[in-house]
């Protein structure tokens, strides 16, 4: 095996690019020796990785609201809102939700770099929804490790074109950066990483060609949603990357269209979340659909002539009991 492929079976509160770095900065001895990346292991030998020290984040405080579903000491869940940018990065230097929880918090991990303190996981700007973030380094690679893992339960409500057959179904295709369009994702990529999506349907629109699914990720790469059902040719209303915009047009209801049209985001929202507490507690959060979602699904339901049911209690599949700890 490739030292950095053991490094990274070995060391689930890194990501891969963080071991790059570490090695090519001789943070890694192999047998007290500075080695490459792709050295390969015989068995048997030392392997030395010297982790720095947490760096102080840089990014700015910033007095920004947020929608808190649970708080401790160790860590807190939010839930975000569509157009909110997870981290600083070129063009978002500012009022990202990092900018917000260094003003709430005052004490969150470094391990994620001076501009992701307390970050494991990310949700795209325009996709709204449940997000946890760490407060100590401990609870970070906690849950770095379950998310490396992929026992984090992460299910998501999407409206999307076309009329999925089948009740439910898994997508498995890797993901990697587009050949041509370097802002895409694509599943047909010259490098690509192992992603799987599982999805459950639970309603159909015929008329308007619209299916409203539940997902689950199995996995969590750049995008994997939005690519995996865009590959299908289902791309997630809304989607403007993905072709979800384009596909407006094919809605049969006029009234609806116009609704569709105003929606400034792709119709896709983290639900809910459950992980392990490094407490012991296993802990699980959700979030309704926010207003411009709820709205086009009210209109939907209504027309189709759905009973009222609450849509919640249709769980994404293969789901797990899970209780939230309520001490804080």
């Amino acid at each position: 095996m490739r030292l950095d492929r053991f490094l990274d079976d070995s060391l689930p509160e890194l990501t891969r690019s963080q071991i790059k770095r570490l090695i090519d900065e001789g943070a890694v001895t192999l047998d007290g020796v500075k080695s490459k990346a792709g050295t390969k292991l015989r068995g048997g030998e030392g392997i030395c990785v010297i982790l720095p020290e947490p760096v102080a984040a840089s990014a700015q405080a910033e007095p920004i609201p947020l929608t808190v579903l649970y708080e401790d000491s160790a860590l807190i869940v939010v839930n975000k809102p569509a157009h909110f940018v997870v981290h600083p990065a070129p063009g978002h230097w500012s009022g990202t939700l990092v900018n917000a929880l260094l003003y709430h918090c005052k004490d969150l991990s470094g391990v994620g770099g001076e501009l992701r303190p307390g970050i494991v996981h990310r949700l795209d700007k325009d996709t709204s929804g449940v997000m946890v973030a760490t407060k100590d380094d401990s609870t970070h690679q906690h849950l770095a490790g379950q998310f490396k893992a992929h026992s984090i339960q992460r299910c998501y409500r999407a409206l999307v074109h076309g009329i999925l057959s089948g009740a439910k179904g898994t997508i498995d295709q890797p993901i990697g950066r587009h050949p041509v369009h370097r802002k895409k994702m694509s599943t047909v990529a010259r490098i690509s990483r192992h992603a799987v999506t599982h999805w459950q349907v639970l309603r159909r629109y015929e008329e308007d060609r619209l299916t409203l699914v539940d997902l689950r990720l199995e996995t969590g790469r750049t995008h994997q949603l939005r690519v995996h059902f865009a590959g299908m040719n289902c791309p997630v209303v809304g989607d403007s990357l993905y072709g979800g915009a384009s596909r407006i047009k094919t809605i049969g209801d006029v009234g609806l269209r116009q609704m569709v049209s105003r929606l400034d985001r792709q119709f896709l929202h983290a639900w809910r979340l459950g992980f392990d507490h490094p407490n012991g507690s296993t802990m699980l959060f959700q979030a309704g659909l926010p207003s411009e979602l709820q709205n086009i699904l009210s209109y939907l339901e209504e027309k189709y002539n759905y009973k009222a049911t609450d849509l919640d209690v249709l769980s994404c599949a293969e789901s797990v009991e899970t209780t939230s700890n309520e001490n804080s």
